[in-house]
C-alpha cells in the first residue's frame, strides 16, 4: 500500500465521534535512511551520563519499520580531553553506539493525539523512549512528556516541568512493572503507545490502558509562571544504553533493537 493511500485510509477510518484528523505521520515505508523532512539526528554523548554515542548510522528503515540499533563497538572518542571534568569528554573511548531521532526544526505540534506502534527491547541496560520537548525554554522549563520510556523492568509515563531551580524538574510520573501485564511474551510483541493532549490535560496510554493523567492546571513553572505544555512540542525517538537510569548492559548481548512501525499525530477538528 502506498503512503498516499494509507494516509487517506487512516484519515477516514477514525471513529467519527472522536473528530480526530491525521495531520502528520511517518510510516517508515521507504527502505534507507529516515526521511530528512521529518527527522534530524542527535550526535555524540548527549545526556544523563549514558554510555552510547549517538550517530545516524544506527537508524535505518527496512521492511516497513524504523530500526534503531544499539551496538557494542569500541571507537576512539573524538572529543577526548584527558584532564576534562566533563563526562562527555573525559571518556577516552566509545563503548556503545545508538541513534536518537528528533523532529526539532522539522515538525512540531501543540495538542493532539500522538501514537507510536513499536516493539521495545527490555533486556538489562536498555533505555528506549518516545517523548517530546517544548520548543521554547531551557530544560525542564520547556516541558518534557515521556509517552514511552522503559528501563529496569518498568514502563514509565511522565511529565516534567520547572521547579524554580535550574536543571531540576518537578515530575508527575507513573511506573508500571512489566510483570503486571501478566504476559510472559509481552516484550516480543508490538504495542501501541498513545498520548491525548489538550489545554487541560495529558493522558498517556499503552494498548488503550491508561498509565498516567496530568492536570495542566498544576504544571506552571514557578519561575517564569509559564505552562510549558501550552506550547508546541517536538518528538524524540531514541535508544539509550546505561547512564543514570538505564542500568548495567554488561550481560546483554548486542545488537539491541527499538523497532517502530509508525508514528502518527492527530488533531481535533
Amino acid at each position: 500500500m502506498t503512503r498516499y493511500f494509507l494516509w487517506i485510509l487512516l484519515s477516514v477510518s477514525l471513529p467519527t465521534h472522536a473528530q480526530w484528523k491525521l495531520v502528520w505521520a511517518d510510516e517508515f515505508d521507504a527502505d534507507g535512511p529516515p526521511d530528512p523532512k521529518n527527522w534530524q539526528f542527535e550526535r555524540g554523548f548527549v545526556r544523563n551520563n549514558e554510555l552510547q554515542w549517538y550517530q545516524p548510522d544506527n537508524a535505518r528503515c527496512r521492511d516497513g519499520l524504523l530500526v534503531v540499533e544499539g551496538r557494542k563497538e569500541q571507537k576512539a572518542n573524538p572529543n577526548y580531553q584527558p584532564d576534562s571534568d566533563n563526562w562527555k569528554s573525559r571518556r577516552p573511548h566509545i563503548e556503545y553506539t545508538s541513534a536518537s531521532l528528533v523532529t526539532r526544526g522539522r515538525q512540531q505540534w501543540q495538542y493532539g493525539r500522538f501514537e507510536m506502534r513499536a516493539r521495545i527491547d527490555t533486556r538489562p541496560g536498555l533505555w528506549p523512549a518516545f517523548w517530546t520537548l517544548g520548543v521554547k525554554g531551557e530544560w525542564p522549563d520547556n516541558g518534557e512528556i515521556d509517552i514511552m520510556e522503559y528501563y529496569r523492568g518498568m514502563l514509565l509515563a511522565n511529565a516534567a516541568w520547572g521547579s524554580g531551580q535550574r536543571y531540576k524538574a518537578k515530575w508527575d510520573d507513573s511506573r508500571k512493572r512489566l510483570e503486571t501485564f501478566d504476559d510472559p511474551k509481552w516484550s516480543e510483541k508490538f504495542h501501541v503507545w498513545r498520548m491525548d493532549w489538550d489545554e487541560q490535560r495529558i493522558a498517556i496510554y499503552v494498548d488503550d490502558q491508561l498509565l498516567n493523567e496530568v492536570n495542566l492546571e498544576e504544571t506552571y513553572n514557578p519561575g517564569d509562571k509559564k505552562n510549558p505544555f501550552r506550547q508546541p512540542h517536538y518528538v524524540i525517538l531514541n535508544l539509550a544504553i546505561g547512564g543514570d537510569n538505564g542500568g548495567d548492559p554488561a550481560a546483554t548481548e548486542f545488537p539491541a533493537l527499538f523497532e517502530v512501525d509508525y508514528v502518527r499525530v492527530y488533531q481535533q477538528q
